[in-house]
């Protein structure tokens, strides 16, 4: 199933490639401190996405279920996952603590642990969670940083279990290609060093997206929708026979 779906991919690509023009000279800037400068006026600016947050709850189950967000951000996914199913238990990671806080202030009274830090890093524990959710976070990295942690989140994941990915998805493969070669030479000009997050976008096509899935041990990966360039897609941890 093709949920992306241009009318012209080489209008598409040329806008792109006058975007990266345009924007050359534009420092990259640090990940958490990308979305402190724009705490104010972030949640307004995701609004565009409503209707996706709306979805993505959708396809969580009712009842109590353990779950770990990645990249959480102020919640925005948590706040129709909160309306839908007030009993979750969730774990929220995320690098940037004034996002933590201000989500911490929507959702005081629910079951909600927020720990700031490097989703890499996290230790996500065998067998712990009922789900694992993402939502517009995962699009910042290379494949094989992502191939990386979806083995972890495979292993985190009891058997049965669902990861639920919301994310931004390349068109085509030449899409990937030109945004991952400006990056890398954007953070070689800057000299940034390899630790070092830094804000920009490289998404995957959805081929590739599903091959790393597959190869980190899922199954049934599945595309569920597509809002407003947000694809839903949802993967699978064998059962217990």
């Amino acid at each position: 199933m093709n949920l992306i779906i241009r009318e012209n991919v080489q209008a598409h690509l040329k806008e792109l490639e006058d975007w990266l023009a345009q924007t050359r000279e534009e420092p990259l800037e640090d990940m958490a401190g990308f979305f402190s400068a724009r705490l104010e006026d972030y949640e307004e600016h995701m609004s565009l996405w409503k209707e996706a947050y709306r979805r993505f709850a959708d396809f969580m189950p009712k009842g109590p279920m353990k779950v770990l967000d990645l990249g959480c951000g102020t919640g925005l996914e948590l706040d129709e996952c909160f309306l839908r199913n007030p009993e979750l238990q969730v774990t929220g990671v995320d690098l940037c603590r004034d996002m933590l806080e201000k989500l911490r202030e929507k959702h005081g009274d629910k079951q909600l642990e927020l720990v700031c830090a490097d989703y890499f890093q996290y230790d996500m524990s065998r067998s712990a969670w009922d789900m694992v959710i993402s939502f517009e976070s995962l699009h910042h990295f290379f494949p094989e940083q992502k191939g990386t942690l979806y083995r972890k989140i495979y292993t985190g994941l009891r058997e049965g279990g669902t990861f639920l990915l919301g994310d931004y998805i390349a068109c085509t493969p030449r899409e990937e290609e030109l945004l991952q070669q400006e990056y890398r030479e954007r953070r070689s000009r800057s000299r940034i060093p390899p630790e070092q997050f830094v804000h920009f976008d490289i998404p995957l096509t959805l081929e590739h997206e599903t091959a790393l899935l597959s190869a980190a041990g899922f199954e049934n990966i599945t595309p569920l929708d597509c809002i407003e360039g947000a694809v839903l897609l949802s993967a699978e941890k064998k059962p217990l026979q």
